[in-house]
């Protein structure tokens, strides 16, 4: 992954295991003095990526409501006095719709739950996908059949006719199980496409993409348009999510009519990519918000 600049816009999922109820705690007739207690035992060493998003967050709330079974989940975005470096009205975001994670199956444990070992998405792919920002125009040809995008549509997105065979057989060999996928292009000419593939396993997943998708300083495969680029060093740091690792790239000047700007998702059984084009170069701000709120959903 690349070195980072600047923190984004958008908090992460919370808990939402139900609270105890705090009332019952206290006693019907008042209690001796409790006798001297032996020191705690010291607390167990947290994760680092969990202690990072926790200082990374401190200031982000957001309120989660159970439904049934199944667990629905809010994600919020900071507003944008809260966010250094991004206080103004005018920094380029795009206004998304509120955006919540689908529903869990019935008895189906969260994506990096300890019961779930495989890292397996349970909900819907589908329903996984980001949203379209407000006043965008959608691209139908990204909807394939029922929701589900054929391999040979995911492909076209790249550039050499060598790379779309090496990359077919990969899927195979992977076991590639199918593809969701969205796009639109927004009134100022930005076109955003975003391709989901679910495995079998969170391990399938991974080593897909650090054996043969991505290196240090560029993909492996390029994409349309977009044949020489380089890692994208100005994505924030602290745009990172929990549980989702992503590797960006921008294309290097002297591009040609349009400028692309690419992510790779991997989250669990789910590998990500994030795609933004525009004439005369690709806005920095909205691509790291898309990733990022792309990334939250998967997270």
């Amino acid at each position: 992954m690349t070195e980072h600049k600047q923190p984004m816009t958008t908090a992460p999922v919370a808990d939402t295991r139900p609270q105890p109820d705090v009332d019952q705690a206290v006693p019907s007739t008042p209690a001796s003095p409790p006798a001297p207690s032996a020191p705690p035992p010291p607390a167990a060493k947290k994760d680092r990526r969990v202690l990072r998003a926790a200082l990374r967050w401190t200031a982000a709330v957001v309120v989660f409501a159970a439904v049934g079974a199944s667990t629905a989940y809010g994600i919020t975005r900071l507003e944008r006095t809260d966010v250094p470096g991004l206080a103004t009205e005018t920094d380029g975001r795009w206004t998304y719709p509120e955006i919540t994670r689908p529903p869990l199956p019935a008895g189906s444990p969260e994506p990096f739950a300890e019961e779930n070992p495989a890292s397996l998405h349970h909900a819907d792919l589908r329903e996984l996908l980001l949203p379209a920002p407000t006043g965008a125009e959608a691209d139908k040809e990204l909807n394939g059949r029922d929701g589900w995008l054929a391999t040979k549509d995911f492909l076209a997105a790249y550039e050499q006719e060598e790379d779309r065979d090496d990359l077919r057989q990969l899927l195979t060999d992977y076991a590639l199980r199918h593809v969701a996928a969205r796009g639109w292009t927004t009134p100022d000419g930005t076109h955003t496409r975003i391709y989901l593939l679910q495995f079998q396993t969170g391990q399938v997943a991974d080593v897909l993409q650090q054996d043969h998708l991505t290196n240090y300083d560029s993909p492996t495969y390029a994409l349309r348009g977009a044949d020489q680029v380089h890692a994208d060093d100005d994505f924030p740091t602290d745009a990172e999510v929990v549980e989702v690792r992503h590797y960006a790239y921008v294309e290097a000047k002297p591009y040609g009519a349009e400028q692309v700007r690419q992510a790779y998702l991997v989250s669990g059984d789910v590998l990500g990519l994030v795609v933004q084009s525009r004439k005369g170069g690709a806005a920095a701000v909205p691509f790291q918000q898309t990733v990022v709120l792309q990334s939250q959903l998967l997270g």
